[in-house]
Order: structure tokens, then sequence, then C-alpha cells
């Protein structure tokens, strides 16, 4: 179950009250649109966008890969698409953690298709210890080892997105 918390509440705030000021910078004259990967990144959608002052088009995309395991199947599905226009748009797309890359890098390739001016990827985690393919991540919060992680949107099973903080999450131990 839960193991050690890895990330407060706090200093999730200030990661993403980071962020959002690098992204401030780079929005400047752009016509942007925030794509937010359903279900795990829309706390931190949620929270980001909050903080931008720049004018900013929302949308919503969902992909499906991990079940009710702790590994990802490798197969990813697409279960909901965005409904904006992008083309000539810049797209920045909100993750909530680049683990294998290879639901981030379908996104890429199903957006690219739209005809983006640019496309650029926010994550709040990266776990590189687990890449199956490179992908850019532009604006990246915490790099993290190689732990399966709850809490703030990213779940096991769909249980524990509530979580205000990241958590390590060992399926076969008792909770804490």
């Amino acid at each position: 179950m839960l193991r050690e918390k890895l990330i407060p509440a706090e200093r999730l705030e200030r990661v993403i009250a980071t962020i959002a000021e690098e992204l401030d910078a780079d929005l400047e004259g752009r016509d942007a649109v925030f794509i937010c990967v359903l279900k795990g990144a829309v706390h931190f959608f949620s929270s980001l966008t909050l903080k931008l002052h720049h004018p900013i088009v929302t949308d919503f995309i969902q992909l499906h890969s991990y079940g009710a395991t702790t590994e990802s199947s490798g197969t990813v599905t697409l279960v909901k698409d965005i409904t904006v226009d992008i083309a000539g748009k810049d797209v920045y797309v909100v993750e909530d953690i680049v683990d294998t890359g290879l639901t981030l890098l379908d996104i890429l390739a199903l957006l690219r298709a739209r005809h983006p001016r640019t496309v650029q990827v926010v994550a709040l985690l990266s776990k590189p210890a687990r890449r199956r393919v490179e992908v850019p991540v532009d604006f990246l919060g915490v790099e993290i080892e190689d732990r399966f992680v709850v809490g703030f949107g990213l779940d096991f099973a769909e249980r524990f997105r509530n979580l205000p903080e990241i958590w390590e999450f060992a399926p076969d131990e008792e909770a804490r």
C-alpha cells in the first residue's frame, strides 16, 4: 500500500509555481492550447493553469495503458480525443508522469498529425530509468527514481488519485 511520502503537498505547490513562471515566460505572443492527459494529470493541470497569466485554450485527451497493475501494458488505446482545432497553434501537452514514454509518444504523433505550430511537453514527474522510448520533456517538475507512485492524480486501479501528495505505492504491503 502506501509505503513512503515522496513529495509533500507544499513541495508540489512550489514545483508547480516554478513551472508556471517558466511557462508564462514562454507563452508571450503564442496562441496556446493546453491539453490535459486524463485522468492522472487533472490535478496538476488545474493547479498549473490557474497560475498562468496569459490567455489559453484548454482541452483533454485520454489514453489507457495501465489497468490494475503497476506495469504499463505497452499497448495504448485512445479513450477520449481532443475537440479543439490545434492547426497552427502552440500546443502544450500536460502529463502527470513520463514513465516508459510510450503513451506520450502516441499522443505526440496524434497531435503532430493535426499540424500544430509547436508541441511541447509539460510533466510534473519524470522517471527516466523506465524509458523505453525517448520523448521530449520541455518543462519538468521533478525527476524521480524507479518507484511506482500514487497521489495528486496518479493512481493504482483508479484509487489514491485524491491524495494531496505523491506517495510510493507497494501493492503487496500493508497500508501505513
